[in-house]
């Protein structure tokens, strides 16, 4: 398996992507261990095989290794998990490739996610925000990723009945002991960032939110203010404000839509972006990423596919300043509503 180039700095970089430590001393991988603004996430959902309890295969581990080879192949550094991924299987065929990558580690940031609970024959699919399970699912993604760091940990969905105190008291813990360099959260408004922000020393540096020209709540709420419409829009008005102004990075999940808005489709969208791209000399996958991009809060889209073909095709939203005017970007968005503005 190759390698690929990191884009990072020497040592771990903050969210503007200077230079900085972990807290701890010690710099850890030679990439950046925050998302740098708008910089693509490559999200790993789709490796590890099926969603059950049968074993990944050789089979299963290739099909990664050609994804995350395309991946690394356009310039991405920062691999996304989730200790549910596959049942725990996609970070254990990402533990695989990094044993057999010499070095790559050091040059990629590896973020996973915990707080999901999968139903089991005993109890219902949940979502558990105690300090314990916090700490036993970061020692058992460690395990399964074979590494003894995690760059950055997201809190998967807020838990209604969880102590933001035994939250912090946890995450704290992992901190000191070098077993997780950065934390963030994911589907989290902001009044909830703030109550956890409250009890925890160390900053949260990611929110994790479904965000596409596809699933466009988060930007319909800003507009709709003072509409009736606003009330049938379920995103939190003032998140993506609040999360901006703290430098809180926003990653949007779902950022190439399902291929609804791209040649999957065939809808006004869709058509739309492509006869955009070709005007830009570029793939509608990446005319999608630099809608979200081209926002001032330099959204980092999370690409999902793992297709090898696909992943490529957003090769220009990593090497390229989103190509998008003030207008083009409003088209698309008056398009893929199907109406005029309020």
């Amino acid at each position: 398996m190759t390698t690929g180039q990191a884009n990072g700095t020497d040592g771990t970089a903050s969210t503007d992507g200077t230079a900085s430590t972990d807290g701890s001393g010690s710099t850890g991988s030679t990439a950046s261990t925050d998302v740098r603004a708008g910089q693509p996430v490559y999200g790993c959902m789709g490796l590890g095989g099926t969603w059950d309890g049968v074993p990944y295969t050789a089979a299963d581990i290739a099909h990664a290794e050609t994804a995350v080879e395309a991946a690394l192949d356009i310039g991405i550094t920062v691999f996304d998990h989730a200790d549910i991924y596959r049942r725990g299987k996609a970070e254990a065929v990402f533990g695989e490739l990094l044993d057999r990558a010499a070095g790559l580690r050091e040059r990629i940031v590896v973020q996973t996610k915990c707080g999901i609970r999968q139903a089991d024959g005993h109890h219902p699919g949940m979502y558990d925000l105690r300090g314990t399970h916090i700490l036993r699912s970061v020692e058992e993604s460690l395990t399964r990723l074979r590494t003894d760091v995690i760059d950055v940990l997201l809190l998967h969905r807020p838990d209604p009945l969880a102590d933001p105190q035994d939250i912090a008291k946890a995450l704290t813990s992992l901190h000191g002991q070098g077993l997780v360099r950065r934390f963030g959260v994911s589907n989290m408004s902001a009044a909830q960032i703030a109550h956890l922000q409250g009890h925890l020393d160390i900053p949260l540096v990611a929110n994790q939110l479904e965000m596409s020209l596809g699933s466009r709540d988060w930007v319909e709420a800003g507009v709709l203010v003072n509409t009736p419409a606003a009330a049938g829009n379920g995103f939190p008005h003032g998140t993506v404000e609040y999360c901006h102004a703290r430098e809180i990075q926003l990653q949007a999940w779902g950022a190439l839509a399902q291929g609804r808005c791209t040649g999957d489709g065939d809808s006004p969208t869709a058509r739309h972006v492509a006869a955009l791209a070709a005007r830009k000399g570029t793939t509608p996958e990446t005319i999608l990423l630099w809608w979200l991009q081209h926002h001032p809060a330099r959204i980092a889209p999370v690409i999902g596919t793992s297709r090898p073909d696909r992943i490529r095709a957003c090769r220009d939203a990593v090497g390229r300043e989103p190509g998008l005017t003030h207008e083009e970007w409003y088209d698309l968005w008056v398009t893929a509503r199907g109406g005029p503005l309020p």
